[in-house]
């Protein structure tokens, strides 16, 4: 009886990482950044007044920042599976294959390392503040 970590490390492994799952992150970060700093830029200029509240956007904010964190953790946890197949010990002097994938695989995961701190940098000025100054 297969368990549900058996198959999700299944389904991981079967997708290729390649060129895009590597800049998906970064662009997943992108996107949340556009989306919080469009949003304040927009809701601060409707405002009256410089300290006004921003309305509900802590929870929007919260809302984008949780979706992209997930987006980037499963793009970090596909890389991190391909990442662990097997092929020749190091040093890799030859570029197959397998040493082309574990090597996307790892980019992956440092940048989705990157891009899930970069948009729980992103959120925080909102979420601390959470009006218009």
């Amino acid at each position: 009886m297969t368990t549900s970590k058996d198959n999700r490390k299944h389904w991981a492994r079967d997708l290729k990482v390649t060129l895009w799952t590597l800049i998906l992150p970064p662009t997943i970060w992108a996107v949340h950044f556009m989306f919080c700093y469009l949003w304040v830029a927009v809701t601060c200029a409707k405002s009256p007044t410089p300290g006004t509240a921003l309305n509900g956007f802590p929870l929007a904010t919260l809302i984008a920042t949780i979706v992209a964190l997930l987006g980037i953790v499963a793009a970090g946890y596909i890389a991190r599976v391909q990442s662990q197949t097997p092929g020749d010990p190091a040093p890799h002097d030859e570029g197959t294959a397998i040493d082309r994938l574990r090597f996307l695989a790892l980019s992956t995961r440092l940048l989705a390392g990157l891009s899930f701190v970069a948009v729980i940098f992103t959120a925080l000025p909102v979420i601390v503040f959470g009006d218009c100054r």
